[in-house]
C-alpha cells in the first residue's frame, strides 16, 4: 500500500444523505473553497486534520463492508476531496477492488485537472455542488471561479460518468429565478449522467463553528428557505427535465 498520508476531518458510519442507501462516509480535511454559508469551516486547513494511512483509513471501514454492500456504500466527501487527490484516489481504488463496495465522490470539481481520466474509474457516482450559475455571483460566494466547475461536468458528461446535483438553496444569495433556470439548462444539456438533482435548504446548523474560529459570519440573521421557496426552486429545474428528488 502507498505511504501517502491522508487528512481526515472525520467519519460517519451511518449516512443517509450522501449518495444512495446508508453511506460510510470520509469527511476529508481541507478545502480551497470559502462559501458564505459553509457549514464546516473548521475542514478548511488540510493539517488540522486527522493524519491516517491508506491501510488505517481502510480498517475504520472494513467492519462495516458486508452491510454497506447490501445497504449502500462509501463515500467521499469533505472539505474538498481532490485536494487529496492521491491518497483518495488510492483509497478509492482499493475500496473498490479490495472491498467491492459502492462508491460516490461529493467535490465541487474545481481541481479536477490535476488528475487523469483514470483517477475516476473508481467511482461510481459524482455528488457535484455547483453553488451558482453567474460567474461574479459564484466568485462573491466562494471565492473562486466557475468555470472549473462548469468543465468538470462537462468532463463527467464526456466520461460518461453518473452525477447528482446538489445546489444549496440560500435565500437571497442563490434563489434567483433567471440563475436558477441558467443553471437548470446548462445541466439538462449534459444529458443522462444527470441522475438527480438535489436541493439542500440552507440552515445555520454550523455559524457557531464560524464564532469558535472568529470568523466572521456574512449570513447571520439570513432564514432558511420556505418550504413554498424550496417546491418552486424544484419546479424550476424540473421545468428543464431535469429529475428532482
Amino acid at each position: 500500500m502507498t505511504n501517502t498520508l491522508g487528512y481526515l476531518h472525520s467519519v460517519e458510519s451511518g449516512a443517509a444523505a450522501d449518495g444512495p442507501g446508508v453511506r460510510f462516509v470520509y469527511f476529508m480535511q481541507g478545502c480551497l473553497f470559502r462559501c458564505l454559508y459553509c457549514h464546516n469551516p473548521d475542514t478548511w486547513k488540510i493539517h488540522a486534520g486527522r493524519a491516517v494511512t491508506l491501510d488505517e483509513a481502510l480498517t475504520e471501514l472494513r467492519p462495516y463492508a458486508g452491510f454497506l454492500k447490501i445497504a449502500g456504500g462509501v463515500t467521499v466527501s469533505g472539505g474538498e476531496p481532490l485536494l487529496q487527490a492521491p491518497f483518495v484516489g488510492d483509497l478509492l481504488t482499493h475500496i473498490k477492488k479490495e472491498l467491492g463496495l459502492s462508491t460516490a465522490l461529493d467535490t465541487q470539481g474545481f481541481l479536477h485537472t490535476s488528475v487523469p481520466d483514470s483517477w475516476f474509474d473508481p467511482v461510481d457516482l459524482v455528488l457535484l455542488d455547483i453553488k451558482h450559475a453567474d460567474p461574479e455571483a459564484y466568485l462573491k460566494l466562494t471565492g473562486k471561479p466557475l468555470q472549473p466547475t462548469l468543465d468538470f461536468a462537462q468532463r463527467l458528461a464526456r466520461l460518461n460518468k453518473p452525477f447528482w446535483l446538489r445546489y444549496v438553496l440560500v435565500p437571497g444569495v442563490t434563489d434567483g429565478e433567471a440563475d436558477i433556470l441558467r443553471l437548470a439548462d446548462f445541466v439538462a444539456s449534459l444529458g443522462k449522467v444527470v441522475e438527480r438533482v438535489d436541493i439542500l435548504p440552507f440552515h445555520q446548523l454550523g455559524a457557531f463553528k464560524w464564532k469558535e474560529l472568529n470568523l466572521p459570519y456574512t449570513l447571520e440573521n439570513t432564514p432558511p428557505p420556505t418550504l413554498d421557496s424550496i417546491a418552486h426552486t424544484s419546479a424550476l429545474f424540473a421545468s428543464r427535465g431535469l429529475p428532482i428528488v
